[in-house]
């Protein structure tokens, strides 16, 4: 498969919020950073919990691709998406609140995995529609 065919498998898994699916895609090793976030997720076991977390606070969450680009061993996709945060998430109560943004991610593959990933989104504007403080 090349970078294109690689993004879209992972967007697929990601939209049907199928854990196990999105982490097929990933090399041991990976790495995931979440800018926002803060520290990068490191390794399969890590970025499996912080899927499990999100996809447990925002049962209903959904992205919609804006674009795709890919070059090689790369590929870089648009996002738009939302959900509501209905269960808990890393220890939060759900506020029932919903959210919408937009965003963008990068990843690089190797032998046919998620080596890298880079994603850029609003935490502010997240945590404000959803009813979290920033910490």
């Amino acid at each position: 498969m090349n970078s294109k065919q690689l993004i879209r498998k992972w967007i697929a898994a990601f939209v049907a919020r199928d854990v196990e699916a999105v982490m097929e895609c990933y090399a041991e090793d990976a790495v995931n950073w979440q800018v926002a976030a803060g520290e990068p997720a490191v390794g399969k076991d890590r970025i499996r919990r912080d899927m499990i977390e999100f996809f447990r606070g925002f049962p209903d969450s959904y992205a919609i691709v804006e674009n795709i680009v890919a070059d090689e061993d790369w590929a870089a996709w648009e996002w738009a998406g939302g959900g509501t945060f209905t269960g808990e998430f890393y220890g939060h109560a759900p506020t029932g609140r919903k959210y919408e943004l937009r965003g963008c991610g990068f990843f690089q593959f190797r032998d046919g995995k998620i080596v890298y990933q880079r994603g850029y989104w609003d935490k502010l504007t997240w945590f404000k529609q959803v009813g979290l403080e920033i910490e």
